[in-house]
């Protein structure tokens, strides 16, 4: 098929499956049937998914266009102002999409009387600045708009990498709002719909946007970027799976009711979604290299990806409107900690539970997964080339990332809702022990040393590492003194403000204190690591004592206060286990507290190692050696 007719036919075939599949989706599932009382109406019923499915189409042609800019294609090229053209086309059409279904939403969930006047128009500014719900779509309203200039107005790599993160960010609201399923896993599911809806998109509209810019780039560029827009894919759609089993098992607590109408709809997308994987094993063990030209295969086969595709996302806009059965059985929130958590209290904590305990993180568990494997994967590579790597570095960084996953999906998750003394620990081995471990694994010096070069003008993850290194927010940051500086004020920002609260009532906020938390411990870390003759030898110590400092007066402020921090939290709990709030909250202080000197040893001991070797220069520092005390080095 010639590009002018796939540019026409391949996104109409893509939009009428997708409505063909939701509308026998909803008919199915009964996602627009009647209601008992305050039935909007068969406009609204029906108009409101259709809605959403045309947001989750110009959702993705906008992500999937900016990744494929950023990742694949070189600026100044045609096809460079192509996709973010296309990226535009699809923020428009989001936020088009996006206030009609923020619209919907309003008259589905309230029933009104539509009128033009100012008693309507008032109802409506309360629900989208009052209600949680409505706040979403005005958010998502607004950002897309703004994206739409951006993508329209801007040219270059600091446009494409704005874009593609303020894409992927802008479509986080909307899948906050998007769970269904049983009490003990709301967190669960909302991260695994924040990493479903997020790789969907990419895979989805990266395709889309390869088709559009097909005439822009000539065959031998073509293949290169079919071939990187193939590996995006093929980790998109590893998440797509994995999240997606993580969201099924929200939704449904038992393999009969997978025989429900819910079940039904699910296995449709579940089908559509196994057929894409097989699509993509063919696209790149055989199509791709048989070439990507005009009359090429490939390009037909892509067609019959975009049905299946739109059969997958029409199925998903019909569950989304689909009454899951673990909804219709999830019990009624009636004590303090369910309030509060969402989640049922969990038995006393006990040695036991330290070692079986688990609430797992999927973000974590995703990032820790991928984390180890293309570490492995450069290893493996320089060795292929007859260069080795340090093992112990190799170790440290498996180490911490499963460290990094535990924290966060084993007993610590678990139960550090609950005590602060728990929560504490948390914050101090992201702190310093995993930053330590992954700082120590030398991930940037391994990705520069076993990924290609890239000679095409483009940027992979090599050449955006190394742009990243040269930026002027990064040099800041790295400086040892504004290191120490960023490490104390998160230290206190996430230990002594409201920030705590929120950040165990809101699974985002959490998401963005882990962050944060990794980014200090591995400013500071790093300018200790750094090798002899970087930095006077007085800065090095000047940073752990300062960390340290830092370390020890939270931890005593802790101690010293005489009421609950965070008593509408801690205080309100309402088990009858454990330490009282007051006791644990002094345990909590007192972690913080021991933190400090062991901060202090690993930074002086690092310091007496180093400066043994202070002659050396920092090339002869940093080669990969098998012995600890180079290793370190």
């Amino acid at each position: 098929m010639n590009a002018r007719g796939l540019r026409l036919v391949g996104p109409a075939l893509l939009l009428t499956s997708a409505l063909v599949a939701l509308l026998l989706g909803l008919v199915i599932g009964g996602g627009a049937d009647p209601r008992v009382t305050s039935d909007p109406g068969a406009v609204v019923r029906w108009g409101l998914p259709v809605a959403k499915l045309i947001v989750n189409l110009g959702a993705a042609v906008m992500v999937g266009s900016a990744v494929l800019a950023a990742y694949a294609l070189t600026q100044g090229e045609k096809e460079f102002d192509t996709a973010l053209d296309v990226a535009s086309i699809g923020a428009a059409v989001l936020t088009i999409g996006a206030g009609v279904t923020g619209y919907l939403t309003f008259l589905s969930s309230f029933n009104p009387e539509v009128s033009l006047g100012p008693g309507f128009g008032q109802q409506f500014g309360r629900f989208l600045l009052e209600t949680e719900l409505g706040r979403v779509w005005l958010i998502t309203t607004v950002m897309a708009a703004i994206l739409t200039v951006i993508s329209y107005a801007f040219r270059g790599w600091a446009a494409a990498l704005l874009l593609t993160f303020l894409s992927l960010a802008s479509l986080v609201p909307m899948a906050t709002q998007g769970h269904s399923g049983s009490l003990a896993n709301h967190d669960a599911a909302v991260m695994s719909l924040v990493l479903h809806i997020t790789s969907a998109a990419v895979w989805l509209g990266g395709l889309l946007a390869l088709v559009f810019l097909r005439p822009s780039a000539r065959e031998h560029r073509l293949r290169a970027i079919v071939e990187r827009y193939s590996t995006i894919a093929l980790v998109a759609f590893v998440v797509v799976s994995v999240s997606g089993v993580a969201r099924a098992m929200a939704s449904v607590s038992g393999w009969r009711e997978l025989l429900s109408a819910y079940g039904a709809v699910l296995l449709v997308k579940v089908v559509a979604l196994t057929l894409l994987g097989v699509v993509g094993v063919a696209h790149r063990r055989w199509y791709i290299r048989r070439g990507v030209g005009e009359r090429a295969p490939f390009w037909t086969f892509v067609t019959v990806e975009f049905a299946v595709m739109g059969i997958a996302s029409g199925a998903a806009a019909a569950l989304a409107r689909t009454p899951a059965p673990a909804d219709t059985s999830a019990p009624a929130l009636t004590t303090p900690a369910e309030i509060l958590t969402e989640a049922p209290l969990p038995p006393e904590l006990t040695l036991v539970g330290w070692l079986s305990g688990n609430d797992v993180n999927l973000l974590w568990a995703v990032v820790a997964g991928f984390g180890v494997f293309f570490y492995l994967m450069g290893v493996r590579r320089l060795r292929q080339r007859g260069e080795g790597w340090s093992g112990l570095r190799t170790f440290a960084w498996i180490s911490g990332m499963v460290l990094l996953a535990w924290v966060n999906g084993g007993a610590v998750a678990v139960y550090s809702d609950y005590l602060h003394s728990v929560d504490a620990a948390g914050r101090m081995l992201m702190l310093l022990v995993v930053p330590s471990l992954l700082v120590f694994g030398a991930p940037y010096r391994l990705a520069l040393e076993g990924i290609t070069n890239r000679t095409d003008g483009s940027r992979g993850i090599r050449e955006w590492l190394q742009a990243g290194e040269r930026s002027r927010i990064v040099l800041f940051l790295r400086h040892p003194i504004v290191a120490m500086c960023t490490f104390a004020f998160i230290v206190w920002g996430v230990s002594a403000t409201g920030l705590l609260r929120d950040s165990l009532a809101d699974p985002l906020v959490h998401e963005l204190r882990v962050v944060a938390l990794l980014v200090a411990g591995s400013l500071v870390t790093a300018a200790i690591l750094r090798p002899a003759g970087t930095y006077p030898r007085r800065m090095r110590v000047v940073v752990v004592f300062g960390s340290a400092a830092a370390l020890a007066s939270v931890g005593s402020w802790v101690l010293l206060q005489s009421g609950l921090i965070a008593a509408s939290w801690f205080g309100a709990m309402g088990r009858q286990w454990g330490l009282e709030p007051m006791a644990d909250q002094q345990a909590a202080g007192m972690v913080i507290l021991l933190s400090a000197p062991m901060l202090l040893l690993f930074g002086l001991s690092v310091d007496y190692i180093l400066s043994g070797h202070s002659t050396r220069s920092p090339q002869e520092v940093d080669r990969p050696l098998h012995s600890t005390r180079k290793a370190i080095s």
